[in-house]
């Protein structure tokens, strides 16, 4: 006997996410089968049942009925628009000595003598649909343990519908919260790509008025016009390398052999003594080999760091830079006096936007130690603080061998 003679074609309305919704249930395959054992009952079904159509979700057949998920019957011919519409099981021990059912057409039109269909809600109250079985053989269904076991399975897919739905609003959540995430990385790239053209032009026009005869005042106006200008170009920069390691492209290098950083090297530190005056650094450098690099990270990498540890430590104290290549080794250390980092400071402080206090609020964006980290990432070294009452020591460490085998591998 096959229940796909009286099937009959199904609104799509919500059909396919309701059926995912039951399928994606992992414990249904273990409610249909513990309720043909509790039962006896061959046949045992989910159902979503709607005022106008009736379609399996799950089903668990050892009759051969036919019907699979996703099918349809037409909902005139079950029992389940009674239970939708009363919200009440409909249970049969044996149809041929039912009062009620003997004669009903629906047990005779689909062959079966025992039957029982309890609803089941959605997590809102609304209907969703039946738990039903059946078989063509008699049984005792209407027992008071049975029923409470049945009510008690109906309930349980109640709540797994209630987790995925939240399950599914969540993921639809981040999933908005991404797409706006990118769409404002992507604003913020080109953004600030498109403001290195005026800066271009602010700065040229500053060089431009240099050279013209100026009162004191005027060059004094426009060295400040071109130093401001310098430092919103370094804001941009620092946005622009953000948003590419925040968008999976990593920070750009273009790797050179470099017979001697020392003086790309000085030239930073020169920059940074002009720049706080008031301020000792101290060097000590061991260029022994040469270093595979990109030159001009390097170099920002120092500058941030560099002037990391001018802006937060002892304004009292030198700060030392290291800078050493030997024994196939390339390493630059920053050493600056002051208070310990505490470790939950240290955590935090390689994350894009933030800042230790509010000391040097005015110094950027707080994205200069996320860039420094990124930069280590993309040459494939390591990057550590070490922090103690004495002093504070950022240490980068790129080993020159490891670091082209990594290059081959990823080749």
């Amino acid at each position: 006997m096959s229940f796909q003679d009286d099937e009959v074609p199904v609104p799509m309305h919500d059909q396919a996410s309701d059926i995912a919704a039951i399928q994606s249930i992992s414990s249904v395959p273990t409610i249909l089968e513990a309720v043909a054992a509790l039962t006896g009952l061959r046949f045992v079904c989910i159902a979503r049942v709607t005022d106008a159509s009736w379609t399996t979700c799950a089903v668990l057949d050892r009759l051969e009925f036919g019907l699979k998920v996703g099918d349809g019957l037409d909902l005139a011919t079950t029992f389940c628009q009674t239970v939708r519409k009363t919200r009440r099981a409909v249970i049969i021990d044996n149809v041929s000595t039912d009062p009620a059912y003997h004669d009903h057409p629906i047990p005779r039109l689909h062959g079966f003598q025992s039957y029982i269909s309890i609803p089941v809600m959605r997590p809102d109250g609304e209907y969703f649909g039946t738990l039903c079985a059946l078989d063509p053989l008699a049984a005792t269904v209407s027992g008071s343990a049975t029923v409470a076991s049945m009510t008690l399975f109906a309930q349980l897919i109640t709540k797994h519908l209630e987790t995925e739905a939240r399950l599914s609003e969540s993921q639809v959540a981040l999933l908005g919260e991404r797409e706006t995430s990118e769409l404002r990385e992507q604003f913020i790239a080109v953004l600030g790509h498109d403001l290195r053209t005026p800066l271009g032009s602010i700065l040229l026009g500053a060089d431009l008025l240099q050279f013209e005869s100026l009162t004191p005042r005027a060059a004094g106006v426009v060295e400040r016009m071109k130093r401001s200008a310098l430092r919103m170009a370094g804001l941009v920069d620092d946005v622009l390398d953000f948003t590419r390691g925040r968008m999976g492209g990593g920070i750009a290098l273009d790797m050179q052999q470099q017979t001697s950083l020392l003086a790309p090297m000085m030239q930073v530190i020169d920059e940074l003594r002009s720049a706080y005056p008031g301020r000792a650094i101290d060097i000590d450098f061991t260029l022994a080999v040469p270093v595979l690099c990109d030159v001009q990270r390097i170099q920002q990498m120092l500058s941030n760091l560099l002037k990391n540890a001018l802006v937060y430590g002892d304004a009292d104290s030198p700060v030392l830079v290291q800078c050493s290549s030997q024994n196939g080794i390339f390493e630059l250390a920053i050493v600056n006096h002051g208070p310990a980092i505490s470790q939950a400071t240290i955590d935090q402080l390689f994350k894009p936007f933030w800042r230790a206090s509010a000391k040097a609020s005015n110094e950027g964006l707080g994205l200069g130690l996320f860039i420094v980290s990124e930069i280590a990432r993309s040459h494939g070294g390591e990057l550590a603080v070490a922090s103690s009452e004495q002093s504070t020591r950022f240490i980068f460490r790129l080993k020159g061998r490891d670091f082209v085998e990594r290059r081959k591998t990823a080749r």
